[in-house]
């Protein structure tokens, strides 16, 4: 394919294209200002149009002293959310509102509004054509209407409760009384709704209350019915009832009965026990306390007394002594038989208290009859009691409600959830036409307009275009090779300078060659992460890494071969096809590690090959080999590198901490394999051996493939 120009080739000549505007300027400003003139007649001649406008805000205007009392703490708030107040803007733009204006300021007498019907010549053009209905067909109010809404604007101010109410007009004054009007009538609609609600309410009010008048005067007499029927009394304190009162004070008196028993037979025990004992009455308080007893127990306390005072003097045998013996020994009889007229007593207190408490109990036990009876009707009675209270309650909130709008429809107090917080005023500037705007964009437009068709017709006539300049040799088309051709070339081989001083030191160093299995060996014992191998002959000593890496991974260790020679044929041999995605593909960002890793046809062994991207491409990424040798350290055992015939600076982005650096060779003088050990140690790595493929015996490989 050839490269040449053809002889017609021309190009666009930028210079002559725009000296055209300027060989016609004059033209231009002609143009431009004779169009300017037209537009500034034009808005001369216009009908000069004034425009005001109204604001309404929505609000609740019902004040604490006037909400009525059922009202709750949100009436302060607005009644009408976003969609409401968007429904109130189409209630302010009805029709019945525009018509009462209308009617109220007589549009349908003014020219501006159509109310005659006549048209203009461009109205019965267009009618002519059927481009615009006949609008002398429709009655006056439909035709002022109609001119009203095209000149009307009402909208919401976003995010806000405010209504604006925009008309324009030929005359300022009615530009302004127009909307002004048009916000008191929607007032007094508003007021009037809430008028024709409060009177709508008090009507059914009204038979409602009559209603409920009467089912609560039934509901009460069945109540006092039903209370009297069941002898269901209510006395005392807290309502009970008469049988539950009577239940409660048996009761206690059954108590009081049986504690008096019980003291009373404490207290014959008591007088018992001291008369059989011999014990003195001192000891028994119901004995003491009696009256004749206190007096024996004086006398008695008295002649001790005596007797004491004349003991001292007197002998036992002296009649006095023996007189106030014989007094004390009958004052003790009479204490013991006033003791035992005690004993009586209380025996029949006992008796009479028995007697008591057997009544009492027979007495409470028919009251809890009684009072079972009652509880069930009472449960009846409850439930006529509650509904009379229901409907009582509803007759009092009802009644409420009832006084409250008849009171606010006497004094004709119905504010309107909205007021006019600012009134249009006649302008005195009109808003149509803008001479000087519609003047300036006339000039511009036609300076564009003229400057374009020029521009255009310049370069159709041709009149712009120049013959391409330059002349240019016919370029042959270069076949690239293909990747495949390129991978099959062979591998640059190291120009070694003679004399080479290092040569002895080197063949010193290297005197030691190791074989597959020592290698293998050696990696496993030493507890290497990384193999690093170096191949200066070429592809053929490669095959001792890939031998390694099979022996390594029968040894049972999980093992990972990377592959990142140019020519790829170390992993080729491992691989069933050269196409799969490798380490270029990952560093091209191409792939990830789930589509590179690949198995070993003839081992457990995991391959990494070299890849199909772009290798120019991937080596911009290779600052990320470090990040992916540590990844791939973690995940295996043992990662073998086959770094190819490179140098000390190729392999450090791979070697790492642990990492074992070999030299696969055949022919150990071989000038390369001298060089390349060599630089090795001159970077220092010092820890190299040499591997050898030589004499190794490889496992069976199948028919038709070689294992390396």
């Amino acid at each position: 394919m050839s490269g040449a120009r053809s002889v017609g080739d021309v190009d666009v000549d930028i210079g002559a294209l725009f000296g055209s505007l300027a060989r016609n300027w004059l033209r231009i400003v002609i143009f431009a200002l004779s169009i300017t003139a037209i537009a500034f007649m034009l808005a001369s001649m216009a009908t000069p149009l004034y425009r005001a406008e109204t604001r309404i805000l929505i609000e609740n205007r019902e004040s604490i002293y006037t909400r009525p009392s059922n009202a709750g703490a949100d009436a302060d708030r607005p009644l009408l959310d976003e969609e409401a107040i968007t429904s109130q803007v189409e209630v302010i733009s009805s029709a019945d509102i525009l018509r009462d204006v209308a009617r109220q300021l007589e549009l349908a007498g003014r020219d501006e509004f159509g109310g005659s019907g006549e048209r203009s010549a461009l109205g019965n053009l267009l009618v002519l054509f059927g481009l615009r209905n006949d609008a002398s067909q429709a009655s006056a109010d439909e035709r002022v209407i109609q001119s009203m809404r095209e000149k009307l604007s009402v909208y919401r101010v976003d995010r806000s409760r405010v209504i604006v109410i925009r008309f324009s007009s030929e005359d300022p004054q009615l530009a302004a009384a127009v909307p002004n009007a048009i916000a008191d009538a929607y007032i007094a609609v508003q007021e009037q709704a809430k008028r024709l609600s409060n009177a709508d309410a008090t009507q059914w009010l009204e038979p409602e209350i009559d209603d409920l008048r009467q089912r609560v005067r039934e509901a009460e007499a069945r109540v006092a019915e039903y209370r009297a029927s069941s002898d269901l009394l209510v006395v005392g304190q807290g309502n009970a009832l008469l049988s539950t009162q009577q239940l409660s004070e048996l009761s206690s008196e059954l108590s009081r009965v049986r504690a008096s028993r019980s003291a009373a037979e404490g207290s014959v025990e008591a007088i018992r026990a001291a008369l059989q004992s011999g014990e003195r009455i001192d000891t028994v308080a119901d004995v003491l306390n009696a009256p004749m007893v206190q007096r024996l127990r004086e006398r008695q306390v008295q002649i001790e007394a005596d007797l004491a005072d004349l003991s001292t003097s007197l002998l036992g045998n002296h009649p006095r002594i023996r007189a106030l013996n014989a007094q004390l020994a009958e004052t003790d009889q009479q204490l013991r038989n006033e003791m035992q007229k005690v004993l009586r007593s209380l025996e029949n207190e006992v008796s009479s208290a028995q007697a008591r408490e057997r009544q009492l109990v027979v007495d409470l036990d028919g009251l809890k009859a009684e009072t079972a009876r009652a509880g069930d009707e009472e449960v009846e009675l409850r439930a006529l009691e509650r509904e009379a209270a229901a409907q009582r309650a509803l007759l009092e909130s009802y009644l409420t409600r009832y006084r409250e709008a008849a009171s606010r429809a006497d004094r004709n107090y119905l504010p309107a959830d909205a007021r006019i917080f600012s009134r249009a005023t006649a302008p005195f500037e009109a808003y149509f036409p803008k001479v000087l705007p519609i003047m300036a964009a006339a000039f511009i437009s036609s300076l564009l307009i003229v400057g374009l068709f020029i521009l255009l017709r310049e370069l159709f006539s041709g009149r712009a275009m120049r013959p391409a300049t330059g002349t240019f040799e016919p370029v042959e088309q270069v076949a690239m090779p293909t990747a495949l051709e390129a991978r099959s070339e062979p591998e640059p081989t190291l120009e070694v300078e003679e004399p080479l001083d290092a040569a002895p030191a080197v063949e010193d160093e290297f005197a030691e060659e190791f074989s597959i299995e020592a290698t293998a060996e050696r990696l496993v014992s030493g507890g290497a992460a990384r193999a690093i191998f170096v191949s200066p002959e070429g592809d053929e000593a490669s095959a001792s890494s890939v031998m390694v890496a099979r022996e390594i991974c029968d040894a049972g260790l999980r093992v990972l071969f990377l592959d990142l020679t140019y020519s790829g044929a170390p992993s080729n041999s491992m691989l069933e096809s050269p196409h799969y995605p490798g380490i270029t593909n990952l560093l091209a960002s191409e792939a990830q590690f789930a589509d590179i890793i690949r198995g070993d046809l003839y081992s457990d062994c995991h391959v990494i090959p070299v890849g199909t991207a772009d290798a120019a491409k991937a080596m911009r990424a290779a600052d990320r080999l470090p990040i992916i040798m540590n990844s791939l350290t973690t995940a295996y055992d043992m990662v073998i590198v086959e770094c190819g015939a490179t140098n000390a600076e190729g392999i450090a982005r791979v070697a790492g901490e642990g990492s074992e650096i070999l030299v696969s060779v055949i022919q150990p003088d071989d000038a390369a394999v001298t060089a390349a050990t060599a630089d090795l140690l001159a970077h220092g790595y010092e820890d190299v051996h040499m591997v050898t493929p030589v004499g190794y015996d490889a496992p069976p490989a199948p028919e038709g493939r070689s294992v390396a």
